[in-house]
């Protein structure tokens, strides 16, 4: 079922989306050679209690981190380890998402470590590029796969390939609700967007193949091929407006890093 939600309903989302994206860019601040991803993940669950927020990740189906951050390869769901330490020409995709006052707020980004290839600042140039041509469909009258379909249409054009298996949803009470948002599809088809609806789009994309694997731990997605993969999601509300981004950047990966 699709809840279509209320001006003070999206007004807490608003707020749970706030401290996600300022915890986000917090994080961002930390990234460098020798950090590990379990001491981004200690400092993302310490802000968030600070800010009275509960790490939405923590516990879901038995995840038992707040923040899921994958390096290169790893598309999305990536453990925190203290094991993995971060080296100068990685990329990591950070995911993180809390819950405040009933509702969730979900955002992700893909930031370099120190000095990265220039393959890999165009592969999240790409991605954060493609995010917002779907944003852009985010408009009531509109069907859920217009945003799929700009997605998939900008990426390929240039080269890249869509994940399949993981997309985007609707957020709200539930970190997860309806409709799910794929990143790919012919346009007109799905449900029609409405004023009230709340997504989290997420496109993720590889330079290889779209094939995934998930690793042993059953959580990790990794490209089949280890080409590298990168990750941007915001969460959005439609409006009589157009769309509104509820978790907003200061800055664009293109305006950091490009």
């Amino acid at each position: 079922m699709i809840i279509l939600r209320s001006r003070a309903e999206i007004e807490k989302i608003r707020a749970s989306c706030a401290v996600v994206a300022e915890i986000l860019e917090r994080l961002v601040e930390h990234i460098k050679p020798g950090v590990t991803t379990l001491d981004l993940n200690a400092i993302s669950e310490e802000l968030a209690v600070k800010k009275g927020a509960k790490p939405a990740f923590k516990g879901y189906h038995g995840y038992p981190y707040a923040l899921c951050a994958s390096v290169n390869e790893e598309v999305v769901h990536g453990m925190p380890s203290r094991h993995r330490r971060l080296k100068g020409g990685d990329i990591i995709s950070l995911d993180f998402g809390v819950v405040m006052d009933g509702y969730f707020g979900d955002a992700a980004l893909t930031v370099p470590v120190g000095q990265i290839s220039e393959s890999a600042v165009k592969l999240c140039t790409v991605t954060e590029e493609c995010l917002y041509e779907g944003i852009s469909k985010a408009v009531a009258g509109n069907r859920v796969s217009d945003i799929s379909h700009a997605i998939q249409d900008y990426v390929e054009a240039r080269g890249y390939s869509v994940v399949r298996e993981f997309v985007g949803h609707g957020i709200g009470q539930h970190l997860h609700e309806s409709p799910q948002v794929p990143n790919y599809g012919p346009p007109g088809r799905g449900v029609r967007l409405k004023p009230g609806m709340v997504l989290a789009i997420e496109p993720m994309i590889n330079v290889g193949e779209p094939d995934v694997v998930v690793l042993e731990d059953q959580w990790t997605a990794v490209t089949r091929d280890r080409k590298l993969s990168a990750h941007f999601e915001h969460t959005i509300a439609v409006t009589d407006n157009g769309p509104r981004i509820l978790t907003p950047r200061k800055n664009r990966f293109t305006k950091l890093y490009g």
